[in-house]
């Protein structure tokens, strides 16, 4: 396989060590903004970061499979910073996938390019669920606990490094319905008729996430996210039931010192109050949600995260800027925003576009942190 070998070649050689954990990132605002600390401008960071938007990931993709990138501890490694070298953003998140914890469980899966990821065997009752494996992550998932301590090691200090997790509830989504879905039968069938058996899988994976964030945080990323991205395909009840229980049980179990833990929960408008409960430190939004209303809501307990629309990147450079600008002015004033998307970034963005997003966001956030600033001198 032929890529950079200089660099492919010194994270090899890190393998056999250890990251200097004690290590403060040089750039630090993402986690003083995770913890509503003074800081001199907006943080930002775009979810999907790593990916097929970029030139640069798509000449390694060009050389392997993305199973293989994620098991490959050199190849995530080098694709996670990527964006921090060409999109300058202030933290770096772990390349991999959230299905990891089901294949560990031994479920079997394939990425297709046009339909997304497939399980051979989903889970439908009883028996299928009887396959799952409980988890040790140092060694059942020791390929990206590798990739975290070589990209902590190649950061050097740089940027904050993010783990993060699907939630129990997105997890056996994908586990119950084998692939991508519109209308989410399957699970829906699970839930209503047989929920004893979606509870029982629910809180296997439930620990499983949380032994998966605290071996993560234990090989040195800095903060972790939980992505419930189906959390808003549920009736507000189910929501109750099914995922933000089993959101808050993860967070209570995570072994963690001052890590921020975020939770992006897409689509629920309906339960931020609940999700600012749960223990995060940070709740991501997506963009149909009006920030400022959010801040005036939940601001006083969580940070906040998002929440541009990631199709606002296909516009041109000073749109771009007028909804940066606008977004920043929704939340106005003081710390506890980290700019991002309202969803992950869009794999046929130009990537110029979204470095001329996280321009503007350092240009035109200043403004709004100079009481921060003033506070933190004095």
């Amino acid at each position: 396989m032929k890529l950079d070998e200089k660099h492919f070649d010194e994270l090899e050689n890190n393998l056999n060590g250890r990251p200097n954990l004690a290590v403060k990132p040089e750039n630090d605002l993402f986690l003083r903004a995770c913890k509503k600390l003074p800081v001199e401008r907006t943080p930002v960071w775009i979810m999907r970061q790593a990916g097929r938007y970029l030139p640069e990931y798509r000449a390694v993709r060009e050389k392997t499979d993305f199973i293989t990138m994620c098991h490959t501890p050199e190849l995530a490694s080098l694709v996670t910073i990527q964006p921090v070298d060409i999109i300058n953003v202030d933290a770096a998140i772990i390349f991999s996938d959230i299905l990891v914890i089901p294949e560990a469980m031994g479920m079997k899966f394939e990425m297709l390019e046009s339909r997304g990821p497939v399980f051979q065997r989903p889970i439908r009752n009883e028996d299928d669920a009887g396959t799952l494996n409980e988890i040790d992550p140092i060694k059942d998932l020791k390929f990206v606990l590798d990739a975290v301590s070589l990209t902590k090691k190649a950061l050097n200090g740089r940027v904050p490094l993010i783990g993060f997790s699907g939630s129990p509830w997105t997890l056996l989504t994908y586990m119950v319905e084998g692939k991508g879905s519109k209308n989410f039968s399957h699970i829906k069938r699970l839930i209503y008729n047989n929920p004893s058996l979606a509870h029982k899988v629910l809180d296997k994976l439930a620990k499983a996430v949380a032994d998966y964030l605290s071996a993560k945080i234990e090989a040195g990323v800095d903060a972790v996210q939980i992505f419930d991205t189906w959390g808003g395909i549920l009736t507000q009840n189910d929501f109750e039931e099914f995922s933000l229980y089993y959101i808050s049980k993860v967070i209570s179990q995570i072994k963690r010192k001052t890590e921020p833990v975020i939770v992006f929960s897409k689509g629920v408008h309906y339960k931020l109050d609940r999700l600012a409960n749960t223990g995060a430190d940070v709740i991501g939004l997506d963009w149909t949600m009006e920030l400022g209303e959010v801040k005036k809501n939940i601001g006083n307990k969580v940070a906040l995260q998002g929440n541009l629309d990631p199709t606002m990147l296909y516009a041109g450079k000073e749109k771009i800027r007028e909804e940066v600008k606008r977004i920043l002015s929704s939340f106005g004033e003081g710390s506890g925003h980290i700019f991002n998307l309202g969803h992950g970034i869009l794999p046929d963005v130009d990537p110029e576009n979204a470095k001329a997003m996280v321009q503007f966001v350092k240009e035109e956030s200043k403004i709004f942190h100079c009481k921060d600033v003033n506070a933190q001198n004095l």
